[in-house]
């Protein structure tokens, strides 16, 4: 892991880093030592790991839990370069919906291939920043809507380090993303749109239900894909707090 900036504003410190080619940043409380909670941020497609969404989530979850938090740039997002394969594939899938095919599917396959790349990028991601002396290996927490949905239900399904995870505006519209989503047993907080028009209301329920979580809370509001109600961030901090604090 190679450190390539450092700032610090309103208590929070935030480094920039690379690991390998994977584009990373880490936030973590100013002047901090020993061990504390690690949430790992996954962004939305089109965006990147500093992206307002994910910058002023990773901010609270600093300033107010004292938790360090890291997020990369997925492959052909932000500081990373194209992939002409993922390129092609979203362009075929393009030309797919105009021609009258249900875009939910095409989606979830192109998120479950992605995602055989990033699950080992995270999990190498995570035992790098793990070994800093003002992280170290305390509890896990993941959090990713939309893309970050789609490419963490198999990360958290993979990796055993992750103790709670906040997750939403993903649906189960290929049985094999069910079957994933049902090695999930850790806490779950699930985010529905209601009015979703990307992800259908039937998909987002049937993802929910896949998890095999003990614990597991479906929190849908009324609106659009984007338009996730503000105060869902408050219920958020209070969910890792309970579960990682």
């Amino acid at each position: 892991m190679r450190f390539t900036s450092a700032t610090s504003s309103d208590g929070v410190f935030e480094q920039l880093f690379t690991l390998g080619e994977i584009p990373g940043v880490l936030w973590t409380p100013e002047g901090a030592t020993g061990t504390r909670p690690l949430i790992l941020m996954g962004h939305g497609g089109g965006q990147h790991k500093k992206a307002p969404g994910i910058a002023v989530r990773a901010r609270r979850f600093v300033a107010e839990c004292g938790f360090a938090v890291v997020a990369v740039d997925v492959p052909g997002h932000g500081d990373r370069p194209k992939d002409e394969e993922y390129d092609r594939i979203a362009t075929e899938n393009q030309a797919r919906v105009e021609a009258g095919e249900d875009l939910a599917p095409l989606i979830a396959g192109f998120q479950a291939l992605v995602a055989h790349q990033t699950v080992p990028e995270w999990r190498a991601v995570l035992d790098a920043v793990q070994q800093l002396d003002n992280v170290g290996t305390g509890p896990v927490g993941y959090w990713g809507v939309s893309l970050g949905c789609g490419l963490g239900v198999p990360f958290v399904a993979a990796e055993p380090r992750v103790r709670a995870a906040v997750l939403g505006l993903g649906g189960a519209s290929v049985s094999a993303s069910a079957e994933v989503a049902s090695r999930i047993t850790c806490p779950v907080e699930f985010l529905l749109q209601w009015d979703d028009e990307r992800v259908p209301r039937a998909q987002g329920l049937a993802l929910f239900d896949a998890f095999a979580s003990a614990e597991k809370t479906l929190h849908a509001n009324p609106g659009k894909h984007a338009e996730i109600p503000a105060f869902e961030l408050d219920s958020t901090l209070r969910f890792f707090a309970r579960h990682l604090a």
